[in-house]
């Protein structure tokens, strides 16, 4: 493969990697998104334990070099690459280790087991001890990785508070970064305590035994979740082959290690290389976890786990447990650009070093004015298709109507993927009955301060997860789609021009009972905004999506026309209520559990509404009332509630800026504190820009949906001569309503009402049915539909009115004047709202009395007896 191209941007030249390339010792290992990197290469982390051992002569528990050169040559024949110790290691041991290719990931060894923190002196001796420790043997060329700890017990996290250790665990990490700044550094963590958040380490480390494949994935499945945007290592995996067999041991650890790897780990060590093992200066005679025995003799779980590291990632071949191997299917890349050539230099040099065995690339120029197809024209792989400019839905249609694979995986122009993008996404679509698959996208370092902060903002792409591998949304600058989904569904609603194709395009796969999936390993680089005029104009245009996405999906939005999501957001750069409750760990019964998670405890409508962009309405609304203080006095009452809803927003954004990340240390406390302020600003600008591209093409609180001719009276009954279950009749109504554009809420259990007609944010009908039986199948169903309007709504109303009444009453002419225009305008909406329901409502009845056929009862019913009204 040539070199990469000198024109990739700067974060795409240092992040992009390339499959072809080994890595060497040359230079250190890096974090390069979800996975490891050494230079230009990926760095696969097939890995072997090794130790503890007895007593050494010279002090340490390393063995002999004449023990080190057989293991270690040994290991390299077995496709090893790397070797994780728990001591730290000397440095004939890491010599040894760079002569035969291996990297070392070096423990650093405190007496976790005890109450550390209880002691002053203690706590600073380990400090010291592990500095001490990483002094030793810091910038060598065969180092991996430091650990800074390892299972930390949970009783000892949950006697000093996981808080606490998380501290002091960042203070390890800093010592260590202080002694060897471009060393990688992690804590290898254990399902007990997963839920320490230690989002400060290089990398995450678990030590998993599970003994059945379908856990093991899940489990995978959920760390990757909870590592985030960082690379995940299984530290320890293995099975004791004294109480399960060899044979089992081969067997177990053959799909540990390829299971491993399938779910997007960037490495795996096995446990261990030998049963030679000591603890507590101990011989351990009754476990043999080794790859060899204690005489270095092979058992077959050494060939099993040396083909598994041949194949890693992935086989030549697609090989699904409990499938035939088959070959890896064909993949359409569409790349859909419309002046795009900053970046999509990047894009199709990154599908150029994909490691896919069977895929096409095809670009879309979309009527673009910039040099977009002159670049696209330079790579002779690439599939040019240009068109007038009909917006992003049209394009991505052109692009899976074009497509010879079938699957169709859609990049953006100003994102990259990593290596092996498609096998991670083409893996999930096998081990499932997946229509679409999307995979995390992250944003690259070196894009700039402004890239930085855009990263940490809100509105960004991100996926919505129902499981740990399921979706209910995966953004468009990484997803995939079986062609004959998109067939079938006639592809991409044009109307989307920019934005929102996605989420409506997964929608409707959803709404056909197909299933969308979701691969942590699957990954993408994306590019940040890198200007606050173009944030805005993004997020602004993220507002005319929302507002389009509403008037199709209208019952997925509420009253104030917010999305609730049914599954849970996964990035950077949310802005999150203030916490109404501390966090809390499941730990068990007196801390038992073997796993133990932590839950946050779910936000109070009250604190989720600062959250939303029309809170500004409210402070708006406020700030006048507290203004007509000036007029009438006792309105500067009202002074503390403007202070608290103008400080929510301002609170969380604090909150959120504290909580950011970027992808280099600051320089300088002064360089830290413009980035969170940039951060800070950012989360105040966002939610503006999205309110005025909202308000700007009617998405607003005070909207109506759907189109009523009105006049006329409901019926109060309906008469049938052909039967239907209750919940039938039900079912109509709803439908003629939905039909006509009105949004409609399913009463609850509790609820005492059927159906709720939203007029609008202000009023709403609630009808009731009640279906009487009269023989051979012949019913009368009685119709009820009472106004309602929310509380807050009565509640505002009425005391704007009494405020009015009081101000006039006692020399406020100015504010009682503005506020009896409030009251009038409040409840001539609410007025307004409840009869545009009402007409919805008639006009619903009418057409399905007609359904129906003829209407009246016959005479006779009145008086009819119960044995002949009887059913």
């Amino acid at each position: 493969m040539n070199a990469l191209h000198p024109d990739l941007t700067p974060a795409a030249a240092s992040t992009l990697l390339r499959a072809d390339v080994e890595p060497g010792f040359d230079a250190r290992p890096r974090v390069n998104g979800k996975f490891l990197a050494v230079g230009p290469a990926k760095l696969w982390v097939r890995g072997v334990t090794y130790g503890t051992f007895g007593p050494q002569p010279d002090g340490t528990d390393c063995p002999p070099d004449a023990v080190l050169e057989r293991d270690f040559a040994a290991m390299r024949a077995a496709g090893v690459n790397a070797v994780r110790v728990y001591t730290v290691p000397p440095r004939r041991l890491l010599d040894a280790a760079q002569r035969h290719g291996l990297r070392v990931m070096a423990g650093l060894p405190w007496e976790q087991h005890v109450a550390f923190l209880d002691e002053r002196g203690r706590v600073d001796d380990i400090v010291r001890r592990v500095r001490e420790g990483a002094r030793g043997i810091a910038g060598h060329p065969a180092l991996l990785a430091f650990a800074i700890g390892n299972e930390i017990p949970a009783s000892i996290v949950r006697w000093h508070g996981a808080r606490r250790v998380e501290r002091f665990l960042e203070r390890l990490y800093d010592a260590v970064k202080a002694e060897d700044p471009d060393a990688l550094v992690t804590y290898v963590n254990f399902p007990t305590t997963e839920y320490l958040r230690l989002p400060f380490v290089d990398f995450h480390c678990f030590n998993v035994y599970l003994e059945q494949p379908e856990r093991f994935d899940a489990y995978l499945a959920r760390l990757q979740n909870l590592a985030g945007e960082k690379p995940l290592v299984m530290a320890e995996i293995g099975l004791d082959s004294r109480r399960n067999g060899p044979d089992k041991q081969a067997e177990s650890l053959a799909w540990q290690v390829r299971g491993a790897f399938a779910a997007g780990c960037a490495g795996a060590f096995v446990f261990a290389w030998t049963d030679e093992w000591h603890r507590g200066g101990h011989e351990i005679l009754d476990w043999d976890f080794g790859l060899v025995t204690r005489a270095r003799e092979p058992k077959p779980a050494l060939a099993a786990v040396s083909a598994a590291f041949a194949d890693v990632p992935f086989p030549a071949e697609l090989r699904v447990p409990g499938q035939a191997p088959r070959p890896w299917p064909k993949v359409s890349i569409v790349c859909c650009s419309y002046n795009g050539s900053r970046t999509i230099r990047d894009t199709l040099e990154g599908c150029r070093t994909l490691a896919y065995p069977d895929y096409e690339v095809i670009v879309v120029n979309d009527g673009s004015t910039d040099a977009t197809p002159a670049i696209a024209a330079e790579y002779p792989e690439v599939r040019l298709i240009s068109t007038e400019n009909r917006g992003l839905s049209a394009a991505r249609n052109t692009g899976w109507q074009q497509a010879r694979g079938e699957i169709v995986a859609y990049i953006d122009d100003d994102a990259y993927p990593d290596p092996h993008w498609l096998h991670y996404l083409v893996w999930r679509f096998a081990t499932g009955d997946w229509v679409g698959v999307g995979g995390p996208n992250i944003a690259p370092p070196h894009d700039g301060p402004i890239a930085d902060g855009v990263a940490n903002a809100p509105g960004g792409p991100v996926q919505v997860l129902v499981t740990d591998v399921e979706a209910e949304h995966v953004p468009g600058c990484n997803m995939a789609f079986r062609r004959d989904a998109l067939a079938a569904i006639d592809g991409f609603d044009v109307r989307y021009r920019a934005a929102g194709d996605d989420v409506d395009l997964c929608w409707r796969l959803q709404q056909r009972g197909g299933r969308i999936g979701f691969h942590a390993g699957a990954m993408d680089w994306h590019h940040r905004r890198n200007s606050l005029t173009m944030y805005w104009r993004q997020q602004k245009g993220y507002g005319k999506a929302e507002a389009l996405l509403e008037e199709k999906w209208p019952e997925r939005y509420n009253a104030l026309g917010h999305l609730s999501w049914g599954g849970q957001l996964y990035g950077r750069g949310f802005t999150l209520p203030i916490p109404s409750g501390r966090s809390r760990i499941y730990g068990g019964v007196w801390g038992s559990a073997a796993y133990q998670s932590l839950y946050a405890p779910r936000p109070t409508t009250l604190l989720a509404l600062p959250l939303m962009p029309e809170w500004w309405y409210l402070v708006a609304a406020l700030t006048v009332a507290v203004l007509l203080g000036f007029s009438w006095p006792p309105l500067f009452a009202l002074l503390p509630l403007w202070a608290l809803a103008l400080a929510a927003p301002l609170v969380q954004a604090a909150m959120a800026a504290a909580r950011a990340t970027f992808p280099r240390p600051a320089a300088s406390a002064a360089e830290a504190w413009r980035r969170r302020a940039l951060v800070f600003f950012m989360h105040l600008q966002q939610p503006i820009a999205r309110l005025i591209g909202r308000r700007q093409h009617g998405l607003t609180p005070w909207r109506r949906r759907g189109r009523v001719s009105g006049g006329g009276t409901a019926p109060a009954q309906i008469w049938s001569e052909t039967w239907r279950a209750p919940e039938a009749w039900i079912e109509t109504f709803e439908s003629a309503l939905r039909t006509a554009g009105l949004v409609v809420r399913r009463g609850g259990a509790t609820d005492e009402w059927d159906l709720e007609i939203r007029g609008g944010l202000q009023g709403a009908l609630r009808a009731r049915f009640a279906v009487e039986e009269h023989g051979a199948g012949r019913q009368l169903v009685r119709l009820r539909a009472d106004a309602h309007a929310p509380w807050v709504v009565r509640a505002t109303t009425w005391g704007c009115a009494g405020l009015a009444l009081a101000a006039a009453l006692t020399g406020g002419p100015v504010a009682a004047a503005v506020l009896a225009a409030a009251a009038a305008a409040l409840a001539w909406r609410t007025q307004r709202d409840q009869a545009h329901a009402r007409d919805a409502w008639t006009v619903a009845c009418h057409d399905v009395a007609a359904q129906a056929g003829p209407q009246g009862a016959p005479t006779r019913l009145a008086g009819a007896s119960v044995q002949e009204r009887g059913a």
